[in-house]
């Protein structure tokens, strides 16, 4: 199989590493500074484990990649309506596409059924692009447990985690899932299959909506957070308005919000992906994993009051912090 990285930043270049190290046919895409180091030197991963070097093929356009069998999309939601539209170089007649990003995925409603189905939410896919330009057929779900970090132009450091479960939005268990999952196994990751990939993914809302920005907020660690009284209480009532709206949905999440609060308390003394953003001045994950949540919350007749405060108070941190990196 012939895997594209398309957007090989922290995630997307440790992913690449792992498959191209595991002797898989891999190419990365990337921009800048971080493009021409890896192009250079290969791809370095630190961690706590080990330290190897990958050197994956390295390409800064699509292009030049060519077709191939599976698209990782490796870019934050906020990145995605930029990068789709430049896709058609890479998609064959049956390549697949899996989606990485947090938050609810912009395919999340396609097929889905009932009230909700094709259900598009303006903050993932603003004007349609993104399902537009990306096949319903093509989608496999992906839920990644990953904390990496660039570093430095072409150094990945490896944090914690080293999960990414897969899972067909109907809930089927495809034979391009079973190959997909093999490869990043061979590539040293755990890679289990779901048919509940539309549960996982509340899950892991569960805690982003609320952790995230209330870290971003504060400026402080996972579990500072969860081990203050008051910030807990915070996330404990923005996890029960994400709760009620996925519950809406018919979705049925397989543990507790106690269970993911001391889940969460298990991340230690880790920054979230958005204050790390914040404080690197880049554009934060905020209508990903905050804004459309409580779109979809209005659209499910679901009030979400504590959600709306920390996400407007997030938003107008993020305009006031814009660093050099970051865009309107």
């Amino acid at each position: 199989m012939k895997f594209l990285i398309a957007g090989a930043g922290a995630i997307g270049a440790y992913i690449g590493a792992r498959l191209a190290h595991a002797g898989f046919d891999t190419t990365l895409f990337a921009r800048g500074p971080h493009l021409k180091a890896m192009q250079e030197h290969g791809v370095r991963v630190k961690s706590v484990e080990e330290d190897f070097y990958a050197h994956p093929r390295v390409v800064g356009s699509l292009e030049e990649a060519g077709v191939v069998d599976v698209v990782f999309l490796g870019v934050k939601a906020h990145s995605l309506p930029q990068l789709v539209p430049h896709l058609r170089p890479v998609l064959g007649p049956e390549t697949t596409v899996v989606s990485t990003q947090n938050g609810i995925p912009w395919w999340y409603f396609q097929n889905f059924g009932g009230e909700w189905d094709n259900l598009r939410l303006e903050r993932i896919d603003p004007g349609g692009v993104i399902s537009s330009a990306i096949e319903a057929r093509r989608v496999v779900g992906s839920v990644v447990y990953l904390a990496t970090e660039i570093v430095s132009p072409g150094v990945i450091q490896h944090i914690e985690g080293n999960r990414i479960s897969l899972g067909e939005p109907d809930g089927a268990r495809s034979e391009r899932c079973r190959q997909i999952a093999e490869a990043l196994v061979a590539s040293g990751l755990r890679c289990p299959i779901t048919t509940h990939i539309r549960e996982e993914i509340w899950v892991k809302i569960l805690g982003n909506a609320s952790v995230n920005p209330v870290s971003a907020l504060t400026r402080t660690t996972v579990v500072q957070i969860v081990r203050d009284p008051g910030a807990r209480e915070v996330i404990r009532k923005i996890m029960e308005e994400v709760e009620a709206v996925s519950n809406k949905l018919g979705m049925e999440l397989p543990i507790s919000i106690e269970q993911r609060l001391a889940g969460a308390e298990k991340v230690g003394e880790h920054k979230t992906s958005m204050l790390q953003d914040l404080e690197a001045g880049r554009p934060m994950e905020l209508e990903a994993l905050v804004g459309s949540v409580a779109e979809l919350g209005e659209k499910v007749g679901v009030p979400m009051p504590h959600t709306r405060m920390v996400y407007h108070c997030a938003k107008l941190l993020g305009r006031n912090s814009a660093g050099p990196n970051s865009k309107p």
